[in-house]
């Protein structure tokens, strides 16, 4: 049997909850029964909370109050809760956003998941949700652990979704959008016209330049990634561009408050597709960014306390 024990954040996943919803008592009581015991024997996966901007999806960030991203799978797929239009915050269905571009309704409830696990349902792109054949299976230990839990009212296995809204629909819906919304945006119009001189050599589509920029408070680093992170003469006439427009997505959305990284694509056809970070403390000029310039943006643009990362709180 494997010495490996299963990894388990339980302030993580508190964290990973929209504000205002609390994580499900069922949750915690399975991360208890679960702790100490072999990594693989009722699935492969950590019990880690994660949101939606690190999770392989579209732009992610605008959807941290739609997801509780819990559970995470070694191939980097994520499984949670969806909060969904009309759905029940209180007992929401579990999807699965996977690493390959597979979205899946798994189970119409935390209840319905535990329950497909412990008949050992899942197949591809899913099968890291069964055990592994090198360790003990206790499938059975968990379905008699959630037989024996008080009125609990655990899913039948087979659990149809048809009442459910289409979350694979919605995922690609959100996609397609988010990907036209850069591509016909006024300012990385404008931030592609500026860094014409980078245009990839190559013409086919996944062809191109990448970026990395870092805004925190009067700080300001930006970086193109050409043999390593390297400077590049444009970058001070894009700053004011790239203040604007962290700006803007703010007023848009200010509970997410204001990002500290941003990681973009500069394609052949001169089309950006970036990617925001507002949580990871970026190094400028080879040092950490400076705290009191972090908090000085959180003043500024206050979010949800459990959005918060621990390093500026």
């Amino acid at each position: 049997m494997s010495d490996t024990q299963y990894s388990i954040d339980l302030d993580s996943i508190r964290g990973a909850f929209p504000p205002g919803v609390e994580v499900l008592s069922l949750l915690v009581d399975f991360a208890g029964w679960l702790e100490g015991r072999p990594w693989g024997s009722v699935g492969r996966f950590s019990l880690q909370g994660q949101f939606s901007d690190s999770a392989p999806i579209v732009d992610g960030s605008p959807l941290r109050d739609r997801f509780s991203l819990f559970m995470r799978l070694p191939d980097g797929s994520a499984v949670g809760g969806w909060y969904g239009a009309g759905l029940d915050r209180d007992n929401p269905p579990i999807v699965g956003l996977g690493s390959e571009g597979d979205y899946a309704l798994l189970a119409p409830s935390l209840d319905g998941l535990l329950a497909k696990l412990t008949s050992r349902q899942f197949d591809n792109p899913w099968s890291d949700l069964k055990p592994n054949d090198e360790v003990e299976c206790q499938t059975v230990e968990l379905a008699q652990w959630l037989a024996g839990r008080p009125a609990a009212e655990t899913a039948a296995p087979d659990d149809t979704s048809a009442e459910l809204p289409d979350f694979r629909g919605f995922v690609e819906k959100w996609s397609r959008d988010r990907e036209d919304y850069w591509a016909n945006h006024r300012l990385m119009a404008e931030l592609g016209w500026r860094l014409a001189a980078h245009l990839p050599k190559g013409k086919k589509p996944w062809d191109r330049t990448r970026f990395e920029i870092a805004i925190v408070g009067a700080q300001y680093q930006a970086r193109v990634l050409t043999h390593g992170p390297q400077p590049f003469e444009e970058a001070a006439s894009i700053e004011s561009l790239l203040r604007d427009l962290r700006d803007q997505m703010r007023r848009a959305q200010p509970e997410l408050g204001l990002w500290y990284a941003m990681n973009f694509g500069l394609y052949a056809d001169g089309r950006i597709m970036p990617s925001f970070e507002y949580d990871l403390r970026p190094t400028i000029d080879g040092e950490l960014a400076l705290l009191s310039e972090a908090k000085a943006d959180l003043a500024r643009a206050p979010r949800p306390e459990r959005w918060v990362p621990k390093w500026l709180g």
